[in-house]
C-alpha cells in the first residue's frame, strides 16, 4: 500500500519551521569562529590526566608536585600543572515570548534573532570546550557534544504566545551553570523567584538582556497607540512625548533592579543592544560563563 503525501498545508508549516535553523546555525557558528578565545580558551590548572604548563615554584606547593627533570635545566624550580578537566553543566533558558519578536527597525533583528544567536554561538562554544549544556526546561536534557548544537538549535526557534517570558529553573543542574537571554520586560518578580531557585541549587550563571535601540531612546512623539506584540495589551496617548522621562526612569529602574539581584545571588549581568555587534556580546557571555567558583 502506497502512504498518502503529506497535505500541502502541513509541508508548508514543517518547511516553514524547519528553514530558520540551517541559517541560525550557519551564523552561531560562524559567530562562535570569530570570537577569539585567547591562547588557552577555557584551560586552567587543575585535575586531569594533560599536560599543560610549567609554572614556577610557589610557597606552600608539596616537594613532589615539583618535576626535576624541567626544573634541572634551569636554576629555578618548576611545578608541571595539568589542564582542568571537570566538565559543567550549563543550562539555557531563551525567551520565546511574543515581546521578543519586536524591531523598531526593519533594516535591525528582532530581539529574540538575535538572543537565539547568541544563546546558540555560546552553546557551540561551550561544548566544543567539553562542557555539558541543555535547555533550563528540560526539552533539551543537559548533554556534551557537537550533537546537541542541532537539538539546541530545534529547541529555540519555537516561538511561544505569551506575552512577556518567564524563566524556568526546571532542569538546572546543582552546583551547575545557567544561562537566561531576554528582555526582561515582564514581571520582575517572576525572575526573583527563579534566581532565588537557582541559588537554593548552587547555582550561578548570567542574565543578558537583549533590547532593541528604540526601547531605550522612547523616541514617541504626539498621538501613539502602544500594543504588546500578542495585543493583549493597548495604550493610546495624544502626547507620547510626555511618558518618555517615566518610562526612561522605570527602565533604569528595572536595570537596576535586576542588577541587584544578579549581584545577591553570584549571577551577572549585562545588557545588549540589537544594533551592536554580537560578537563582543558573545565574547563577554563567554568569559563570564566561564568563571568558576
Amino acid at each position: 500500500m502506497i502512504p498518502a503525501a503529506p497535505s500541502t498545508p502541513l509541508r508548508g508549516r514543517a518547511e516553514a519551521l524547519a528553514s530558520p535553523l540551517p541559517p541560525l546555525l550557519a551564523e552561531a557558528e560562524h559567530l562562535a569562529a570569530a570570537v577569539m578565545l585567547g591562547e588557552h580558551g577555557r584551560r586552567r590548572a587543575g585535575m586531569g590526566d594533560e599536560f599543560w604548563q610549567y609554572r614556577p615554584v610557589h610557597s606552600g606547593d608539596d616537594a613532589h608536585a615539583i618535576d626535576w627533570r624541567r626544573s634541572a635545566r634551569s636554576d629555578a624550580q618548576f611545578v608541571r600543572q595539568k589542564e582542568w578537566q571537570a566538565a559543567q553543566s550549563v543550562a539555557i533558558w531563551v525567551d520565546d515570548s511574543r515581546a521578543m519578536g519586536f524591531s523598531g527597525d526593519p533594516r535591525r533583528p528582532p530581539k529574540a534573532d538575535r538572543a537565539q544567536l547568541l544563546a546558540l554561538a555560546a552553546a557551540v562554544l561551550l561544548l566544543r570546550a567539553g562542557e555539558r549544556v541543555g535547555l533550563a526546561d528540560g526539552r533539551v536534557p543537559v548533554r556534551a557534544g557537537q550533537a546537541q548544537v542541532m537539538r539546541l538549535a530545534e529547541a529555540m526557534a519555537a516561538t511561544g504566545t505569551a506575552d512577556y517570558g518567564t524563566p524556568t529553573t526546571a532542569a538546572l543542574v546543582p552546583h551547575g551553570r545557567a544561562l537566561f537571554v531576554s528582555d526582561f520586560m515582564g514581571d520582575p518578580a517572576r525572575v526573583e523567584v527563579a534566581l532565588a531557585d537557582a541559588a537554593d541549587r548552587g547555582v550561578r550563571g548570567v542574565l543578558l538582556q537583549v533590547l532593541d535601540p528604540q526601547e531605550e531612546a522612547f523616541p514617541f512623539d504626539g498621538r501613539t497607540i502602544f500594543e504588546s506584540m500578542a495585543g493583549a495589551i493597548r495604550h493610546e496617548t495624544l502626547r507620547a512625548a510626555d511618558l518618555r522621562g517615566r518610562y526612561v526612569a522605570r527602565l533604569a529602574e528595572r536595570k537596576d533592579r535586576l542588577q541587584a539581584l544578579a549581584r545577591a545571588t553570584g549571577w551577572q549581568f549585562s545588557c545588549h543592544h540589537t544594533d551592536t555587534p554580537a560578537a563582543a556580546a558573545l565574547l563577554w557571555l563567554y568569559r563570564a560563563l566561564e568563571r568558576r567558583r
